[in-house]
């Protein structure tokens, strides 16, 4: 007789240490690729709650007062430690989030290492300023915030808690982070490195759970900021939390964004880039290319080879297969809800060139897979084109001239990202500074370096991260004010 093996339980990281709760209360963690609860994790209930912001206060208060250039030290040693780790954590990412081995184990642990080791670097560079004011004079300093949170989406669970991580530590603070309850292990295995690496107790800490705790993290009147990424719709619930206490907020949404192939582009490299944009980690990629505008006397090439090559060259199948390169998407509601988009599509006039249906590999018969679809005959009127599906799904459109397919591609209340193809370096540039988006690429598509600022436009987000100017935004500028002469009173 077969034995059922129970699934093994992680506890909420508070304090450099795992801590039960009081209520008992845990959720299951699902395998995308298999649909098999692959481990519990507990609810960070009042008690949970009480203690994670009194460790957080107390972590602030050690952290804030070591110099720069410590923090710094202590932060490169949690990127030597990220780096050795980097199979381990890939592994985990895979079973979290569907997401191909081939993808985690060179982009996801790797990325997120990149980030601390960017900020750790910065760390001691910040300075403030002075100037005379007659024989008066001011300076200013910069000084952390204080206790922040960072709320995670759970495509990419590691790297975005190391982004949010990164600049808050770096600049002094201490940090409650809350990953996505779908992929919640990547972020206690960081919050075990910092530890490791001598980041004091309390200075990263972990809450589990779904939209109360995050509630709680965007009400709670001692945490001085809330870095969130997700959709669209819960940003604005976090802004609207985080308002009741004026905290400040950096939000990374969602996106429907264009890329524009023109005439005269390398189709090859165009076309890779609108697979990338479109069938990387599933399509479960905020900034991915979802609408695709080529330019008239290309379109017969462009989609021939881009058929043959998403017929040809996309392997579904187990994740942790190094030869798989399309994986499972987060859920089977989220499978459910990408393959009714497809029904839309169909239902208003679309016509597939390829893909459009649930797929069953051999390898990972019980997954959530959805085959990589791409349709044409789209309109900027379909809800395909309008909506985000966060799935395998490319629209395509056809266009003539430069300023059409410029006011087409803004016709959005989106604005994350944006790509241009073309050899005309005048054109590419006339181009790019005319879309209204954050992240842009020219002949390129979806890099993403720490040293890069990423963000959106209108409704795709507040802020940015990564670059020099997310230090500043996890920092607050104190002047002071020097006399040097006598008061001047009419008292």
């Amino acid at each position: 007789m077969a034995t059922s093996v129970t699934p093994p339980i992680y506890q909420n990281f508070v304090h450099g240490r795992y801590l039960a709760n009081q209520s008992g209360e845990c959720f299951d963690v699902t395998n995308p690729a298999t649909g098999e609860v692959i481990y519990q994790v507990e609810v960070a209930d009042e008690s949970v709650q009480e203690a994670a912001i009194n460790s957080a206060k107390s972590g602030f208060s050690v952290w804030s007062a070591m110099t720069p250039i410590e923090r710094s030290r202590i932060l490169l040693k949690a990127v030597e430690l990220l780096r050795t780790r980097n199979d381990e954590l890939a592994k985990i990412e895979v079973l979290d989030t569907g997401k191909p081995w081939q993808e985690a184990e060179c982009v996801d642990v790797q990325t997120g290492a990149d980030v601390i080791e960017y900020f750790a670097g910065l760390a001691p560079a910040q300075v403030g300023q002075q100037q005379m004011v007659g024989n008066d004079f001011y300076y200013t300093r910069k000084e952390p915030l204080g206790v922040c949170a960072g709320i995670g989406a759970w495509n990419y669970p590691l790297q975005i808690a190391c982004w949010k991580s990164g600049p808050a530590l770096a600049a002094g603070n201490a940090l409650l982070f809350k990953p996505s309850e779908e992929t919640p292990l990547g972020a206690l295995k960081l919050a075990e490195i910092f530890i490791e690496a001598g980041v004091p107790e309390g200075v990263f800490n972990v809450v589990q759970g779904a939209v109360e705790v995050g509630q709680w993290l965007t009400a709670h009147p001692e945490i001085e900021k809330v870095s969130f990424t997700g959709e669209v719709g819960t940003g604005k619930k976090v802004m609207a939390s985080a308002a009741s206490t004026l905290k400040d907020v950096t939000m990374e949404l969602g996106g429907k964004s264009p890329l524009l192939v023109f005439n005269d582009a390398d189709i090859t490299e165009a076309v890779s880039a609108a697979m990338l944009g479109n069938f990387y980690t599933q399509g479960e990629v905020c900034t991915n290319c979802t609408r695709v505008f080529v330019q008239r006397d290309v379109y017969d090439q462009f989609t021939q080879e881009l058929k043959s090559r998403t017929e040809q060259n996309i392997i579904a199948g187990d994740p942790l297969d190094p030869t798989v390169n399309l994986g499972a998407l987060i859920s089977a509601n989220h499978q459910q809800l990408v393959l009714d988009y497809i029904q839309t599509g169909l239902n208003q006039g679309a016509t597939l060139l390829t893909g459009g249906e649930a797929l069953s590999p051999e390898s990972a018969p019980n997954g959530y897979f959805v085959a990589p679809t791409v349709f044409v005959d789209c309109t900027d009127e379909m809800t395909i084109v309008k909506e985000e599906i966060f799935g395998p799904v490319m629209s395509i459109l056809v266009f003539d001239d430069e300023a059409q397919v410029i006011a087409r591609a803004n016709d959005t209340h989106l604005g994350l990202a944006a790509g241009v193809f073309t050899k005309d370096i005048q054109r590419a540039h006339r181009v790019i500074h005319q879309l209204k988006a954050g992240i842009c690429w020219i002949n390129a598509y979806g890099n993403s370096p720490a040293e890069m600022p990423v963000g959106g436009y209108k409704h795709s987000g507040i802020g940015r991260e990564n670059g020099v100017e997310t230090l500043d935004n996890y920092t607050q500028t104190k002047s002071v004010y020097v006399g040097m002469d006598k008061i001047d009173s009419p008292f």
